[in-house]
């Protein structure tokens, strides 16, 4: 089962009001570099969220399936990671 940092839940609380708080900015006709500098932040701590998940699922998830002894499941957690890295660098 997985563990989550309860902190991530906070983290992506943050996130969502800076989210909110873009929209009022182009609700309100703000300067576009003071909206395009938010949206930097978010997406900066959007990476922050992504690095401690795949952090956590190495240590937790992908450990697991090595220390277990089960090549299938292991090779299958190496599989899933392949996988989201080729997505994401499309």
């Amino acid at each position: 089962m997985p563990h989550h940092d309860p902190k991530l839940l906070d983290r992506l609380a943050r996130i969502q009001g800076q989210v909110g708080g873009i929209a009022r900015m182009i609700e309100d006709d703000r300067y576009c570099i003071d909206i395009l500098t938010q949206m930097q932040a978010i997406k900066s701590a959007l990476k922050k969220v992504e690095d401690e998940l795949l952090k956590s699922h190495s240590d937790h998830c992908v450990a697991h399936a090595i220390k277990s002894g089960n090549v299938k499941d292991a090779r299958k957690k190496f599989a899933e990671l392949v996988d989201l890295f080729s997505k994401t660098a499309r």
